[in-house]
């Protein structure tokens, strides 16, 4: 899911909490237009009915909260989720030629990070491969020493990049790239 679907999903999320709750709101200061404050909120057919399948319909209340609580669960592990859960395994090319280039995900990771950290401003770096392995996406993040000049690093994160990509023979799908600057004197 891109992030664009995560902050779409998590909105209308929030907007059916917030609908839920005003409408909860409304109804416990019984300001709903035309209605009796002391009126049972579901109805007479609706309480008979919940009343007729007494202990049948405490259960069926009980699995539906377990199960809103378990999606809820889900949808927050997958949001909570870092990137560390990687892309795993080879990286497989076919080529114009019989045979088949595989590259260990490691290996590449390796690479970036030791071609990251081969500027002087750039003091560690980290990276991880995630998605599918023809076009990955590239979470980068570099740790900048305080005195680092912001658009030479750039330069260099960019530059390293394009090699990724060339050696690896894939163009990241995504690029996520987060710098920190070292505390120190600038």
């Amino acid at each position: 899911m891109t992030d664009a679907a995560h902050r779409l999903l998590w909105t209308i999320v929030a907007l059916l909490l917030v609908a839920a709750g005003t409408t909860a709101l409304v109804v416990s200061f019984g300001a709903l237009p035309g209605d009796d404050p002391g009126a049972a909120l579901l109805g007479a057919g609706m309480l008979d009915a919940w009343r007729l399948a007494t202990p049948w319909s405490t259960l069926a209340a009980a699995v539906t909260g377990v199960l809103i609580a378990l999606a809820g669960q889900r949808l927050l592990d997958r949001e909570l989720r870092r990137p560390g859960r990687a892309l795993r395994g080879t990286l497989s090319h076919s080529g114009s030629h019989p045979g088949r280039t595989r590259l260990e995900t490691e290996v590449l990771v390796h690479a970036l990070e030791r071609d990251l950290t081969g500027d002087p401003g750039v003091r560690r770096a980290r990276v991880v491969l995630t998605g599918a392995p023809p076009r990955p996406d590239v979470w980068i993040r570099v740790d900048l020493a305080a005195d680092a000049r912001a658009d030479g690093v750039r330069e260099h994160v960019d530059a390293a990049v394009r090699r990724f990509a060339t050696t690896a023979g894939c163009t990241p799908a995504h690029l996520d790239v987060t710098a920190r600057i070292e505390p120190g004197r600038p």
